[in-house]
């Protein structure tokens, strides 16, 4: 790492001397976010991460110009009377005054209301010292500030639930309550979801198609549910949450028919937001993540190809494929996050800026579209899967189609299953659907106005 023009660096996390060397924290295999191991006093620039660490790190303003959201928000269609639902299990002590500094800095309006709900029982009392409760707590920072940045107007709604989802089922019935919660009082249009488990986790097909009813209760609902695709590139995260399936694997929900999957990208920006070079899928170096660190895709080992897909066959075959959409989520290319409160933890959090990347910045950004989306409509939209692929991602989309990257990974295991060194050969991105960027990357001015009138579905 570079070490000129440190003014804005007031310290270093307190990882390991590997991942400090160049790599990311990443708290669990469950909540999908990598963390730069560097704390900021205030939000760096561009020109700064790129010139100390060799890494951009973008801001809000540059994130809403990349994706076409100023000229919505000059016609006023900025979220309002919408609201966001966001799922973490345990939350973050600090997140309502994570999201007050966060939004001072970026000169953002507080949402109208932000709510804090806990419809599945209480959350266990905050443990600064466990990397499970640090994570989620920076996972929770990461969803709730740029589901605001990109839709401004809409509430808030923070949905906490009591035990940690990690891999297989530990934590999911929790969450399908609190979700079956949230959709049974009509409580928020849009659901993110910045976690998942490996299908290869449940102890059997059956076992996850038992959990599935917040899904269809959203879909019955016209709640429109996302998830984040995944951050091991073409693999996933065995049940150790340490190694990963040395074949290819993907995330549930993110693999759920009833669910649009939000894979990711890398964006290329200047301090105005403006491309200097086409996105390509996220897949960072060894060197900047410490490890498998690219978006998740591919093919479902548990459902089949749903009937939207059926102009993609020649892609998917006869199972269900994702991701569908994708949005910005490499550590090269990060968010800036605030993060309010001291761990003790291996993660050795300080208050101050970070950069994060990972689809579980990619699915709350979508989240800020679809309400975006829904308020232009008048109505919630539900499920979006059927139109996004009506569309497709020609030139008259709301989605532009990536054509380069990969999801391909490399890894070594130490644990007892799988141990040794592996590389996991992904999908590369081309022309049209494609496993590694679904139908491609929002222009949320059309896409909007494709979901809000367009749809041959509404």
């Amino acid at each position: 790492m570079h070490a000129k023009g440190l003014a804005a660096l007031i310290g270093t996390v307190a990882a390991s001397a590997a991942v400090m060397a160049g790599g990311t924290v990443s708290a669990s295999a469950a909540p999908l976010h990598h963390l730069f191991p560097h704390v900021f006093a205030q939000p760096p620039t561009t020109a700064q991460c790129e010139a100390n660490f060799g890494i951009a790190c973008y801001n809000p303003s540059q994130l809403e110009r990349a994706y076409g959201l100023p000229l919505l928000y000059l016609a006023g269609l900025n979220g309002a009377g919408q609201t966001i639902a966001i799922v973490d299990s345990y939350g973050s002590p600090t997140i309502q005054s994570d999201l007050a500094t966060f939004d001072s800095e970026n000169h953002l309006p507080p949402p109208p209301s932000f709510n804090i709900i806990q419809p599945d029982g209480p959350v266990p009392t905050f443990d600064y010292s466990s990397t499970d409760f640090v994570g989620w707590a920076i996972e929770t920072s990461l969803d709730v500030e740029y589901a605001h940045a990109m839709a401004p107007g809409a509430n808030i709604l923070l949905v906490e639930t009591p035990v940690s989802e990690t891999e297989g089922i530990t934590g999911i019935p929790q969450i399908v309550a609190a979700e079956n919660y949230v959709i049974n009082h009509h409580l928020a249009g849009v659901i993110t979801q910045s976690f998942g488990a490996t299908e290869q986790t449940f102890t059997s097909p059956a076992q996850l198609l038992g959990q599935r009813s917040a899904y269809i209760n959203a879909a019955a609902n016209n709640v429109t549910v996302l998830a984040a695709s995944g951050d091991a590139g073409a693999t996933d995260d065995e049940l150790d949450e340490t190694d990963y399936f040395p074949f290819r694997a993907i995330d549930w929900p993110s693999s759920d028919p009833l669910v649009t999957s939000v894979g990711g990208t890398q964006l290329h920006l200047n301090a105005f937001g403006a491309r200097t070079a086409p996105d390509n899928v996220w897949n960072d170096p060894f060197d900047v993540c410490g490890g498998p660190c690219s978006g998740g895709g591919g093919l479902s080992t548990v459902f089949s190809r749903p009937y939207y897909q059926n102009s993609v066959a020649s892609v998917v075959g006869s199972r269900r494929g994702a991701p569908d959409v994708s949005m910005s989520a490499a550590v090269d290319g990060g968010a800036n996050v605030y993060l309010g409160f001291t761990s003790t933890d291996g993660e050795g959090i300080v208050p101050g800026w970070y950069i994060i990347g990972g689809t579980s910045e990619a699915s709350p950004l979508f989240s800020g579209i679809v309400a975006i989306a829904d308020q232009t409509a008048h109505h919630w939209l539900g499920l979006l899967n059927p139109t996004l692929y009506a569309f497709g991602d020609g030139p008259a989309s709301g989605l532009t189609d990536i054509t380069s990257g990969n999801n391909t990974v490399s890894f070594t295991n130490a644990g007892p299953e799988d141990p040794g060194t592996f590389t996991v050969t992904g999908f590369n991105a081309g022309p049209g659907y494609d496993l590694a960027s679904g139908l491609g990357t929002p222009d949320a001015l059309k896409l909007v106005l494709e979901l809000a009138f367009l749809s041959p579905f509404r």
